[in-house]
């Protein structure tokens, strides 16, 4: 049974806030017939319908290998929402009567890496694009032109018929970062979830998941070298039936049992899985705080030597923090990013620098040591050469740095990244510095608040972010010139799990504030409009329903 949801302000209050400028609208009717999110750059409708039948074929142009991942995943969409097994043909053989086209186009490069063009006509699509994501995406809007039952699960019963209304769409995204993270510490999710999670990522043309893999109340990553960071790590004590912040620690001789960890094989599948889907997968090990269950496993890598226990709910201040005086805990760190690197192919890893109480390293002899020996001011500084030293050597196997707005305190590391989530002024500092920056703000992004009347919702760790805020979305400060926003790389959604211990729960949170976000880091400012995106949702709320999501289905409910 799906929960109520009573989320935002009225309204008609709402749509004459955020409206748009029309002279710069595409021509999309927003309760028509095209329901796309996140809305194109240019679309015109055609008259006509095409049919998919037992006659259609799928053509192959271009690199077979590049190509396959997008046309099969149209294959299989169309198979298991009508039954009909789409037969394949070279481009150079006889061309069928209906045919659904697939092809790499070197002159559509101005497009960018994730651009694309779609025409339907009532006897052919053509799907192009100069590189394979910008295909995929043409794909994913292709499916949204079909009947929302196309989302179903797959059955041996399902027969739709499929007719996709004739338009031409041509299509990029301003943002090159589209993310959502997933807090898999505070709560586990099973794998099944996670390729759910990596679906969910792909409908909605993001590209980016942000896996929240460790922190004080769980380390869900298999590490070989050190297997009592799943050992021990992985489990704490199970006080679910009580209130987040009012849970005991664990008792001498009270044994772990809440909790769990990915295996390295589950994570190379899972990887493989996100990459034909054209996601790309940033793993977060938290450093040099959030580390009470690594130390509960290797307490020797702490300032005190312990004992710890993995924490099973929140408190505060967490003190608990990897000792930076001692240089076996850079060996521990440096060996853990090596199995990290190998199963995560990312550019980047996140090693989170975020909420580092600095009161064991003030006490510490080692690190007053390392601060007189380094030339360092204080703990700050220390928190600084920590990041530098760790960003040296992920630079060394040509991966990049990014962090928590935290790490700006004490001096940024050189070629480090920022990602803002306390509100955007550390991401303004940080492209000023000329550094890269994601912006993901409290304000806009943080999924775990509420979204309605706390009285009916269910509970969360505070705040209040209604759907149309997420809307509102904006990763370019206007604080910033034109040369200083350069550096956004975009921006991402988080879903902290603290009080998330269900996947039915997380996308009930997740969703449909995921399509804001969306539109909200795809789609250029001045197309966007708050009422053209109500009228919108209604299509993706009925794909969301076949699909089987437990999304918030009050989302447009007045609630203020």
């Amino acid at each position: 049974m799906r929960i109520s949801l009573l989320c935002g302000i009225t309204f008609l209050v709402l749509a004459a806030v955020i409206s748009c400028s029309p002279s710069r609208r595409t021509d999309i009717p927003s309760r028509g017939g095209f329901q796309i999110i996140p809305k194109p750059q240019h679309l015109v409708q055609r008259e006509g319908r095409f049919t998919i039948t037992k006659q259609t074929a799928m053509e192959i142009e271009g690199d077979y290998h590049s190509v396959m991942p997008s046309a099969g995943f149209l294959a299989e969409t169309i198979q298991n929402a009508s039954g009909i097994a789409v037969t394949f043909s070279n481009v150079q053989g006889r061309r069928a009567k209906r045919v659904i086209h697939l092809a790499l186009d070197d002159s559509l490069v101005e497009l960018g890496i994730e651009g694309y063009t779609l025409t339907v006509q009532p006897d052919r699509i053509d799907l192009k694009a100069s590189q394979p994501a910008g295909l995929f995406y043409a794909v994913q809007t292709l499916i949204q032109l079909m009947p929302p039952a196309v989302y179903q699960p797959a059955s041996a019963s399902n027969k739709i018929k499929i007719r996709i209304p004739c338009v031409e769409i041509k299509d990029r995204p301003r943002f090159g970062w589209r993310g959502l993270m997933l807090d898999v510490s505070r709560h586990f999710f099973p794998p099944e979830f996670i390729y759910r999670f990596i679906d969910f990522l792909a409908m909605h043309k993001l590209n980016t998941f942000h896996w929240h893999l460790v922190d004080d109340q769980g380390w869900r990553i298999e590490i070989k070298k050190y297997p009592k960071l799943t050992e021990v790590g992985a489990w704490r004590v199970d006080r679910e039936a009580n209130h987040w912040n009012a849970r005991e620690p664990q008792k001498p001789g009270e044994k772990a049992t809440c909790g769990g960890f990915y295996t390295q094989d589950e994570i190379r599948d899972i990887v493989s899985y996100a990459t034909n889907r054209y996601i790309t997968i940033i793993p977060e090990i938290e450093m040099p705080g959030h580390t009470t269950a690594a130390l509960a496993a290797y307490p020797e890598y702490s300032c005190s030597g312990g004992p710890f226990s993995v924490l099973p709910g929140g408190v505060w201040p967490i003190t608990d923090i990897f000792c930076a005086g001692k240089e076996e805990t850079f060996i521990f760190l440096e060996d853990i990013l090596t199995e990290v690197m190998d199963l995560f192919p990312s550019r980047f890893i996140h090693i989170g620098g975020d909420e580092a109480t600095k009161t064991e390293w003030e006490k510490c002899p080692l690190c007053r040591e390392r601060i007189q020996k380094e030339g360092l001011k204080d703990v700050e500084e220390l928190q600084s050469y920590f990041i530098r030293r760790i960003e040296r050597f992920l630079n060394s196997h040509e991966r990049r740095l990014i962090g928590w707005d935290e790490i700006l305190e004490g001096g940024l590391a050189p070629q480090a990244t920022v990602m803002s989530w306390r509100g955007t002024q550390g991401g303004i500092d940080a492209a000023r510095l000329g550094h890269d920056v994601v912006m993901s703000p409290t304000s806009h992004c943080y999924f775990d608040y509420y979204q309605g009347d706390p009285d009916v919702e269910p509970l969360a760790i505070g705040g209040y972010l209604p759907l149309s805020r997420v809307y509102e979305f904006d990763p370019v400060p206007g604080e910033l010139s034109a040369e200083e926003s350069s550096f956004i790389l975009g921006g991402q959604a988080n879903l902290w799990t603290e009080y998330v211990s269900t996947p039915e729960h997380a996308e009930y949170m997740l969703f449909p504030r995921t399509a804001a976000l969306a539109e909200a880091v795809w789609t250029l400012p001045d197309l966007k409009d708050w009422t053209d995106f109500a009228g919108r949702l209604e299509g993706q709320l009925a794909r969301y329903k076949a699909a089987g999501i437990n999304y918030a289905e009050k989302c447009l409910s007045p609630f203020d």
